[in-house]
């Protein structure tokens, strides 16, 4: 599958590239962009520039770089991977660079994500998990159409304690009816 790069507003999405890492590596380190995301995985330098170097080449997936203001700058990324052809279903995940959170930037990257998902890659369904400790990103994603569809009960960590996952689904007519207001 040969990857895109999708033209918005503010925003420009391009696939990943081997001269990103840098800017990927200060994203995994973060604190709060780990503990929101659940991530638990512990990432090496040389990992992070493996995956910037090599992901643009895997079939399945469409990883691509967030970038704005004619910048050609990393700000975060948005993944479509899972992609099932048969189902024609997606998942769908979004991470942002610590200081460029909450500018709008997520937002047009997952309408701009989801057009390509419904309109290019002719899916049905997209979904995602979202932490419960992360009422902003569910608050984003409810605003885009996306339905709260499940919990799965202490199925991520908050430090010590547990937290629940919030699986979210959009399906391709609930995405076009939103287009249309």
């Amino acid at each position: 599958m040969r990857k895109p790069t999708l033209e918005g507003e503010m925003i420009r999405l391009r696939p990943v590239r081997a001269d990103d890492a840098d800017a990927m590596w200060e994203m995994v380190q973060d604190p709060e962009g780990i503990r929101l995301t659940g991530t638990t995985t512990v990432f090496t330098r040389p990992q992070i520039d493996a995956w910037c170097a090599t992901i643009a080449e895997e079939d399945g997936r469409v990883d691509l770089a967030i970038t704005a203001n004619g910048s050609d700058e990393y700000l975060g990324e948005i993944v479509l991977n899972d992609i099932d052809e048969v189902v024609r279903s997606g998942n769908l995940r979004l991470v942002m660079r610590p200081a460029y959170r909450g500018r709008g930037y997520g937002t047009e990257a997952i309408q701009l994500m989801l057009g390509m998902a419904f309109d290019g890659l002719g899916l049905h369904r997209v979904e995602m998990d979202v932490l419960s400790i992360n009422p902003r990103a569910r608050s984003l994603y409810e605003n885009l159409g996306f339905r709260v569809e499940g919990r799965l009960r202490d199925a991520y960590r908050d430090g010590e304690r547990w937290c629940d996952g919030l699986v979210m689904g959009l399906l391709e007519d609930e995405f076009r009816a939103a287009q249309l207001d």
